[in-house]
């Protein structure tokens, strides 16, 4: 059976301690929340709103969707609900850009080892760890 690349409803589970469904009725954005109070022991307060404007791309990270916060974190996220909020430095929610065929980007990274599955979305103009591609000889 392949190894599925994680999302964020995969990633983010209620502590042994509780049924594994006590976060059924939790959306996947809000999960990291409540994984992020138990694991700091701090209580969180989450964003009310969306910041207008504001948007973050989606790429997989050693086999993990994950987006990252203009403060240098970053989140699993999913495309089953396409926002996030950082727990750490408090940024609102904002959209998270995934690619149209998700199922597509997946399937291109599955064969390789999980820890070698990375991609990125080629419109990210942010993308700051993208491996460059090479420059043509003789030219940019």
């Amino acid at each position: 059976m392949p190894i599925p690349v994680v999302r964020a409803e995969a990633y983010y589970l209620p502590p042994p301690s509780r049924r594994g469904d006590a976060w059924a009725n939790v959306p996947p954005a809000e999960r990291v929340w409540r994984w992020y109070e138990l694991k700091m022991q701090r209580r969180m307060q989450r964003p009310d709103g969306f910041i207008i404007g504001q948007r973050t791309w989606a790429r997989i990270n050693h086999n993990r969707w994950i987006a990252d916060c203009p403060c240098g974190s970053a989140q699993i996220v999913t495309p089953t609900d396409q926002r996030m909020a950082c727990p750490e430095c408090g940024l609102g929610w904002v959209i998270v850009v995934f690619p149209a065929d998700v199922a597509a980007v997946e399937a291109s990274v599955a064969e390789d080892l999980p820890h070698e599955r990375n991609w990125w979305n080629p419109d990210d103009p942010d993308a700051w760890d993208r491996i460059a591609a090479p420059k043509p000889p003789g030219g940019e």
